[in-house]
């Protein structure tokens, strides 16, 4: 890889991370003229811009969590675009349905700009794709050597194994994930003949949009049907942690309650969540995952945003990278964002 350019081809300033040579932004977080979107997360595509260009996968969900009448450009993954000469392109990222890096090469120099990705399975194909480059600005959410993930089937070993064992004590067993993508890859991941499974409205509304597109899911009902249908079994119920102690709880009475995070791999966490039990499942990198994504790239230069950001691009910077911080407007150690959507 050739040495970086004196003027970068991608910067961060006060509303994001912009292109100047194709006058776009990459997830902005103020409003802006055009706006290239990793993926549906609140933190990433905010409403305003005037113009948007995302993968159909993260269309879909923008439209029914932002509004349906925003100017969506859509892509596919790997399908060129070239805006003000630079060759912008989405690769998978493995993150939720729909997530991209976004490639942007210029004269012979790329960049690739993470979003946030996860490596290993995804629930909807969209597995991660490492991308050569000059420079990889890359999250760190879990920039910690602690964090590091069981293999999911584990982990949803024993989410079926606590239903099943609530069910034989006379319990309805209610998880939280948040409603876009820990919601369905629970969804997805369970096994759906120990009982019905119930989804929390923000869930339930994504999941329909989801199936509607033509994607593969697996079925589940609503508060409203579930109270409807004859009760042959206790349920699973899928909710947004925002929604705990929400009234539709009542309805579901004796219940335990679990959370499905990378966070609870800090001990205390399922304490200060109040939450009975703990699951380690993220849609985000692990420490391992970071730094293979990394050696991937193959990048001259590492920008590390969000999460442990400074102790992650201290770590690289003794192990010989050139790393450093590039700051954003969500650059705590708390990344997963809990959305506001608890009525029911």
């Amino acid at each position: 890889m050739h040495p970086i350019r004196k003027h970068p081809l991608l910067e961060f300033n006060s509303n994001g991370i912009y292109c100047a040579q194709a006058d776009v932004y990459i997830d902005p977080w103020r409003k802006v003229d055009r706006a290239l979107i990793t993926h549906a997360h609140a933190d990433h595509a905010r409403y305003g811009m005037k113009h948007y260009l995302t993968t159909s996968g993260s269309a879909l969900i923008m439209r029914e969590r932002i509004g349906h009448s925003l100017s969506i450009e859509t892509t596919e993954y790997s399908q060129k675009h070239t805006i003000g000469g630079v060759k912008f392109s989405f690769h998978p990222a493995g993150h939720v349905l729909g997530s991209a890096m976004i490639r942007a090469e210029y004269k012979g120099e790329v960049w690739v700009a993470s979003g946030d990705y996860k490596i290993g399975h995804d629930s909807f194909g969209n597995h991660f794709e490492p991308i050569p480059c000059h420079t990889f600005i890359t999250e760190s959410t879990f920039g910690l050597p602690v964090f590091r993930w069981e293999e999911e089937s584990q982990v949803f070993d024993a989410i079926n194994a606590w239903w099943k064992k609530n069910q034989s004590m006379g319990y309805t067993s209610i998880v939280y994930a948040y409603s876009l993508g820990k919601a369905q890859r629970v969804l997805q991941g369970i096994d759906p003949s120990i009982g019905p499974v119930v989804c929390h409205s923000a869930v339930q509304k994504l999941n329909r949009a989801i199936h509607d597109a033509g994607y593969s899911i697996h079925s589940s009902s609503s508060f409203t049907q579930w109270k409807d249908s004859p009760k042959e079994a206790l349920p699973l119920v899928i909710a947004p942690p925002a929604s705990a102690d929400g009234p539709w709880m009542k309805n579901h009475k004796p219940y335990v309650t679990a959370i499905a995070s990378g966070w609870m791999a800090l001990r205390g966490n399922r304490r200060r969540r109040n939450v009975d039990r703990g699951f380690v499942l993220s849609d985000h990198a692990d420490w391992k995952g970071l730094l293979f994504a990394i050696e991937q790239s193959q990048a001259n230069q590492v920008l590390v945003t969000h999460g442990y950001s400074q102790l992650f691009s201290q770590y690289l910077t003794e192990k010989g990278w050139d790393a450093r911080v590039a700051e954003t407007a969500f650059s705590d150690g708390f990344h997963e964002v809990e959305e506001n959507q608890a009525s029911e």
